[in-house]
């Protein structure tokens, strides 16, 4: 039962969807929690951040496009998201605003899980916070051949100079045994739900498809590289692996494997 005690915890997202939503919950009554968790967007985000400062929300996921323009009314950066430039949550104690990046943990996570060879070369299509998540984590993970490709050119560039990269102003002709979609190119509701983030031709050559788009779970791009036998790492991986180290940020308590499983099932299911 929601009483006075009740402890909020929330997101913002340009285009919010109920994946986070119900993965806390979930977890929320099955630990037996006194939190709730509610989806939210904006279009002022200086005063949203100000906004849980002031009502006392414990914390708070950023998802595009805001990962970058939080960071102003924030009381503490982490020094990994400080690296990266970029944070995906926020945790308010007593009215003291501190932000993390867990993008870039669970980046790593599957970089791991799937093995992935450092010596392989890497196509990174984005430049945004998330892809600032995602450069990073390769970068620290041994990755030497990575290429940023972006439309924004300055951007692109910016990102690709920061970790010692290349940046690449064009997808045709081009080869890589990784390739990784950080932008909204297949989210739904998008007006670019039904395209891919890579040429046909780019994708059949490469050996992984890793798409950071949650929604829906199986985006164009994966469901392309699918067909084509392609290792494949969806966007509701990278949702579930970043959200647990959120909940843990909040709450303090860390969910055993199989109540993660069980909470990931549900929210992908809903």
């Amino acid at each position: 039962m929601i009483n006075k005690d009740t402890q909020l915890c929330m997101s913002l997202a340009g285009r919010p969807g109920n994946f986070g939503t119900r993965f806390h919950n979930y977890l929320y009554e099955k630990l037996g929690l006194n939190f709730i968790y509610k989806a939210f967007t904006t279009q002022d985000i200086e005063h949203a951040v100000k906004g849980v400062r002031a009502l006392g929300i414990r914390g708070c996921a950023v998802s595009m496009p805001f990962k970058e323009s939080c960071m102003p009314f924030l009381d503490e950066i982490s020094a990994s998201a400080k690296a990266i430039e970029s944070v995906n949550t926020i945790v308010n104690t007593d009215g003291y605003l501190k932000a993390y990046n867990t993008d870039y943990i669970a980046i790593v996570k599957l970089i791991e899980k799937y093995q992935l060879d450092k010596n392989m070369s890497v196509i990174v299509h984005g430049s945004g916070g998330m892809a600032k998540a995602v450069v990073a984590a390769f970068k620290n993970s041994g990755f030497s051949r990575v290429s940023v490709y972006a439309r924004n050119v300055e951007t692109g560039t910016y990102l690709a100079n920061l970790y010692g990269y290349s940046y690449i102003n064009k997808l045709d002709q081009q080869n890589a045994e990784i390739l990784i979609n950080v932008t909204p190119i297949g989210m739904k509701g998008g007006k670019e739900e039904f395209s891919l983030p890579f040429p046909e031709a780019l994708i059949n050559q490469a050996k992984a498809a890793f798409d950071v788009v949650a929604l829906p779970v199986e985006t164009p791009f994966i469901q392309y590289a699918r067909q084509q036998n392609k290792v494949i790492i969806s966007g509701a991986e990278v949702a579930v692996l970043q959200a647990v180290e959120q909940f843990e940020l909040y709450t303090g308590v860390r969910p055993d494997e199989a109540l993660i499983a069980e909470a990931a099932e549900f929210a992908r299911n809903s």
